[in-house]
């Protein structure tokens, strides 16, 4: 699927007038400037290209560069009477990218690395910064931020996920096709004015524009992917379709609980362009995606507690849970330039979901002390602490309709740019939640721990009080969200003695309304300005220093309208944050290869906090905004060829965050991970180059949190285990770029094939998401049972590219 790169520019001769009719050439691609001196023409990718450029009255000039697929590289030469060469050029954008602090992420990387839910979100996890503990959801934080503090776009088009998903393993599919991506940005905070308004992180993903023929098949025990490339003859209509099915039975199947499990995760995305004309183009991003989630538990059998004391815990399960989640997403794009240095594009989208999360679930459970002689089986235990049942219902139905419309520009002269756009948004949400829990001990029905009951002096007294659920949410909320929003940005490089500078002022704003059928909430209005600004000092070193940061608000989208019990809260204001990053980014040689090594150093502080608890990947938010909080912490990243011809890296990351909720003090906040490393590493075997290792490891600190979901934070305080899981592949390449194959050999069709093993949770560690506290009436003690993720498990995958 390889594609072109482009160079263009102005030719100006000594005076500085344009030249006409200079004649460009590469590869048999010919090239003519206009009468303004603007010249476009094609080159190959990802190899050296030499440019030569003529005129009948000056000299020949020419120019070797290396560049990216799909990249644009602006050269402006001036063509005088004496014959010239200039030097090499190798990856411009990246340039760019390195002083604004974005990380570059190479999509081939993405497609190797091993990982229980492969994709975009699976590399993102081994950067500094950025913790996840849960390996079959997408979800990540950054920098102290929950999962709704990420903005991720595909193509400039803001893109959503499901509202109701409560675990990693009713997720299914990121949005995110990588068998379609073309390049990954991604900013772990300080990010300018241009990007939307989150707190925490930046993910810009673009889809690749094909200029020829391709397809590519991955098939697994977990599902498989199909895409293809299309190109019209006449070259004005391409367009990139993948098709995605994927089953987690393999994974969830390795878990405690034992399962009739039966989910279907599948998707139809495409991305199609249209050049109208040279200065004119249109593209449509269209998405169905259909998560289909049928949970039907029969055991669970769970060993905890310590050498001394053993544990074990037995559950019957009877009932089952259904749920389903429907996506449909378009977005349209037209990009027109007014000029060759003036762009402007208009962008709408539309997203639709209808979600069901519908379940009866009745748990019996058996928790006591194991045999000294070390058995396993949980119903042969000397001693039976607590015997008791819990009956989980939900009957929750969510529609949703978010429509977008967009105006973007871009402007650039000499060595400025300038940016801008302004939006408008509506959301439409439909929501009814219905969900109780009952909970029995030994006879026993157990009331509310929340709510001041009749004391109860039973056996002695009747008890007259009510007979109430554990936890009872009912509400239905219709509820509509006007926004508008836009930003500004200015852009310029310059020189400050002999040094080269970068820097970036804007600022963005937004003004929303909640309204529904019982509330209607005040106008809000917040204004965010942001800076950035970077310098490369004339040193022998390769270094380069950036210092960013300014005023981020957000803005609460309806998870952060509603509140624990389901009620909307129109007027939760936006949290905001002051954002300070300072970095330093050291590109070297070592062993006459490429290394960058990156540390930055970043402060939060925040306020008008709504805070909130995490149950596996499931938000539930106070809406006041009655706290206020902090993040800070430290990043390194040294990522470079530790083996010829393969990027590998290794990430570390200090974090501390906490929060003050009502002026009670501070404590962690559901984020707090104050340890991270992670090493993703890339290797082949030297003595048979066609077979790859392929090595991901996550090492995090435990989180907060695995109380019991009514506690206060400030009465119990407690840390899950470290997170450790090593996913490893093996890969034998059989055709890529480097074979050569004979022209009567089947293999001769296919531009790359291969055939891999993959081992996730290489060493098997047991790693929890969350604890299942349950009751010992005896000694009136709660025990946190672990919720273990998955434990090892292998699988073959097949890739083929043609």
């Amino acid at each position: 699927m390889a594609q072109n790169a482009r160079v263009k520019g102005v030719i100006l001769d000594i005076e500085n007038h344009p030249v006409t009719d200079v004649n460009i050439s590469c590869s048999g691609n010919v090239s003519q400037s206009d009468a303004k001196g603007f010249f476009e023409i094609e080159v190959a990718s990802n190899k050296k290209t030499v440019l030569v450029f003529t005129h009948i009255s000056l000299k020949m000039m020419t120019l070797t560069v290396t560049l990216k697929p799909n990249e644009t590289f602006v050269f402006n030469p001036v063509m005088s009477g004496s014959e010239e060469q200039m030097g090499e050029v190798f990856v411009s954008s990246r340039n760019k990218k390195r002083v604004q602090g974005i990380t570059i992420i190479n999509s081939e990387t993405i497609r190797k690395i091993p990982g229980a839910n492969a994709g975009i979100e699976n590399i993102l996890k081994t950067l500094p910064g950025v913790n996840s503990n849960n390996e079959l959801s997408t979800q990540y934080a950054v920098r102290g931020g929950n999962y709704d503090e990420n903005l991720v776009y595909v193509n400039e088009i803001e893109v959503y996920r499901p509202f109701l998903i409560r675990s990693g393993q009713q997720e299914g599919l990121s949005f995110t096709n990588t068998d379609l991506v073309q390049n990954i940005d991604f900013s772990a905070g300080g990010f300018s004015a241009k990007f939307g308004d989150k707190l925490s992180s930046v993910l810009d993903i673009t889809y690749r524009k094909p200029t020829q023929f391709g397809a590519v098949l991955e098939a697994s025990f977990l599902g498989g992917s199909f895409a293809v490339d299309a190109v019209s003859k006449n070259k004005k209509w391409s367009a990139v379709t993948g098709v995605r099915y994927r089953n987690n039975s393999l994974l969830v199947n390795s878990q405690d609980t034992q399962t009739n499990y039966t989910p279907t995760f599948a998707d139809i995305q495409t991305n199609i362009n249209y050049d109208i004309s040279e200065k004119w183009q249109m593209s449509f991003l269209g998405n169905i995606s259909q998560n289909k989630y049928l949970y039907r538990p029969l055991t669970r059998e769970t060993k905890f507690g310590t050498i001394d004391q053993p544990m074990a815990l037995a559950v019957y399960y009877e009932g089952q849970e259904k749920d389903q989640y429907d996506t449909y997403f378009g977005a349209f794009k037209t990009i027109y330039k007014v000029s060759q240095s003036f762009n402007l594009k208009l962008i709408s989208s539309l997203f639709h979901t209808t979600e069901q999360e519908h379940f009866d679930i009745l748990a019996q459970y058996r928790l006591g002390n194991v045999n000294p002689d070390g058995t396993t089986n949980p119903d042969d235990v000397d001693f039976t602490r607590g015997i008791g049942s819990q009956l989980n219902h939900a009957r929750n139905d969510l529609d949703a309709l978010i429509a977008n419309i967009e105006i973007k520009g871009f402007k650039e002269w000499q060595n400025s740019e300038l940016e801008f756009g302004l939006k408008y948004t509506r959301e439409s949400i439909r929501d009814r939640i219905v969900e109780w829990e009952v909970i029995d001990s030994a006879g026993f029905s157990i009331n509310p721990p929340i709510i001041v009951l009749p004391r109860n002096n039973q056996p002695d007294v009747p008890y007259t009080g009510p007979l109430l659920p554990y936890q009872d949410i009912r509400a239905t909320n219709f509820n509509t969200i006007n926004r508008f929003s836009g930003f500004t940005q200015w852009s310029n490089k310059g020189d400050l003695g002999s040094n080269q500078i970068w820097y970036t002022i804007g600022a963005r704003f937004q003004s929303w309304q909640v309204s529904g059928a019982a509330v209607e909430g005040k106008n809000q209005a917040v204004f965010s300005p942001r800076a950035q600004f970077a310098i490369k000092p004339d040193w022998e070193k390769d270094m380069v220093f950036r210092v960013s940061g300014g005023l981020y608000y957000q803005p609460p989208f309806y998870r952060e309208l509603r509140d624990a019990e389901g009620v909307v809260n129109p007027n939760v204001k936006a949290q905001q944050s002051v954002h300070f990053v300072l970095s330093n980014d050291y590109s070297f040689k070592m062993w006459d290869r490429p290394f960058k090594w990156v540390t930055e150093l970043y402060y939060k502080s925040l306020t008008d906090v709504n805070t909130y608890s995490i149950d596996n990947v499931r938000i539930r938010y106070v809406a006041d905004n009655n706290a206020k909080a902090y993040a800070q912490g430290l990043d390194f990243r040294l990522n470079g060829e530790f083996v010829p011809g393969t990027e590998s890296w290794i990430s570390f990351g200090y974090l501390k965050t906490e929060e003050n909720y009502q002026n009670k003090g501070f404590i962690a906040r559901p984020t707090d991970q104050r340890l991270k490393f992670a090493m993703l590493f890339q290797d082949y075997m030297p003595n048979i180059p066609s077979v790859k290792l392929y090595l991901n490891l996550v090492y995090n600190t435990g989180l907060p949190g695995g109380s019991p979901s009514y506690s206060d934070p400030y009465l119990y305080q407690n840390r899950l285990n470290d997170y450790r899981r090593v996913d490893v592949g093996f890969s034998k390449v059989f055709v890529d770029t480097n074979t050569k194959v004979a022209k009567a050999n089947w293999l001769k069709n296919f531009k790359e094939l291969s055939l891999g093993l993959e081992i996730f949770n290489l060493f098997n560690n047991q790693n929890a998401i969350t604890n299942t506290w349950v009751r010992d009436v005896y000694s009136k003690n709660q025990y946190a049972i672990p919720n273990y993720m998955t434990s090892r498990v292998f699988n073959l995958k097949l890739n083929a590219r043609l």
